[in-house]
């Protein structure tokens, strides 16, 4: 049996689904580059707020993009994004950023203009001398990486959820998000065809990813 040298893992799922932990997780367990592109999201939303742009006005939203340079700083195990040179610190948590990320993420644009710099993850890790890639957020199975050798899709109570954002001491409205981001015309959020679902409501964390390890695993054994 021949070993894969270089995996891409796909991770979907709605907010405080466990996304984060577990790919972090794996992405230590693996020596993978982790990629979390709901930061890429609320990076570039925190950069539309700065700058005044509504996502009502998609003229603004477009004219806006047209003068961005995304780029790439790996830091650690992750990768992090960079707008015109700068790295966004805490303000893509803020709660501003937080209530107005699903609707600027809705705006095909929007959506088109990170649809590369995603994709070219998968460079920066081989060129960094990682084992893989592990990718999470809404659409990675579905639309970024279809052919990803694995594919995971987590999800759990609503209830719960919110639940985990106040423990984590943030303000989120998971439903609503969910609602957003569920039904919006472009890459909507879904359990791609093939991929693992799991539900991680009534699961910790690192049962989670033992689950997922495994699988993960035998990817990289794959003749």
């Amino acid at each position: 049996m021949v070993k894969k040298p270089f995996i891409i893992v796909a991770i979907d799922g709605g907010a405080a689904s466990g996304k984060s932990s577990t790919s972090l997780a794996l992405g230590e367990r693996f020596h993978l580059l982790h990629s979390d592109t709901g930061s890429y999201y609320r990076a570039l939303t925190a950069e539309m707020m700065r700058l005044g742009v509504s996502p009502d006005d998609l003229a603004a939203v477009r004219a806006a993009l047209g003068g961005l340079r995304l780029g790439t700083r790996v830091v650690d195990r992750s990768a992090r994004i960079e707008i015109s040179g700068r790295q966004p610190g805490g303000e893509i948590r803020s709660r501003e950023v937080n209530d107005a990320v699903s609707h600027f993420a809705a705006i095909p644009e929007l959506r088109t203009a990170l649809l590369e710099f995603q994709r070219g993850q998968a460079d920066v890790a081989r060129k960094g001398g990682f084992r893989g890639l592990v990718m999470e957020g809404r659409d990675i199975g579905s639309v970024i990486f279809p052919d990803a050798d694995v594919r995971f899709f987590l999800h759990a109570d609503p209830k719960e959820r919110e639940r985990r954002r106040v423990r984590q001491g943030q303000h989120d409205r998971v439903a609503e998000r969910d609602r957003i981001d569920s039904s919006r015309k472009t890459a909507p959020l879904s359990c791609s065809e093939g991929a693992i679902s799991i539900d991680t409501t009534r699961l910790s964390i690192a049962e989670v990813t033992d689950a997922m390890a495994a699988v993960v695993d035998r990817a990289f054994g794959a003749s």
